[in-house]
């Protein structure tokens, strides 16, 4: 069995290969804002990592929930809908 290590054990470090922030092809402002927080994620204590993805969630949730500019007054779809 793989023992754990405490957060202050020298082994205790974040992950040479971290994924970066998906920047690229993100169009949505609110969406880009709420995933630029990710960058932070590895410094930050593994207690925090807990309410930083509950954060995130919130505030994507949120964006998903805006009326996009584009969107029909009618029925809230883009284009028209029907």
């Amino acid at each position: 069995m793989t023992e754990l290590t405490g957060p202050d054990a020298a082994t205790a470090e974040p992950s040479p290969d971290w994924p970066e922030a998906p920047g690229a092809g993100i169009t949505d402002p609110a969406v880009a804002r709420a995933l630029a927080r990710l960058a932070d994620l590895p410094q930050a204590p593994v207690a925090e990592h807990e309410a930083a993805y509950t954060a995130l969630h919130d505030e994507l949730l949120e964006a998903l929930n805006d009326e996009h500019p584009d969107a029909d007054a009618d029925d809230g779809a883009p284009g028209g809908g029907a």
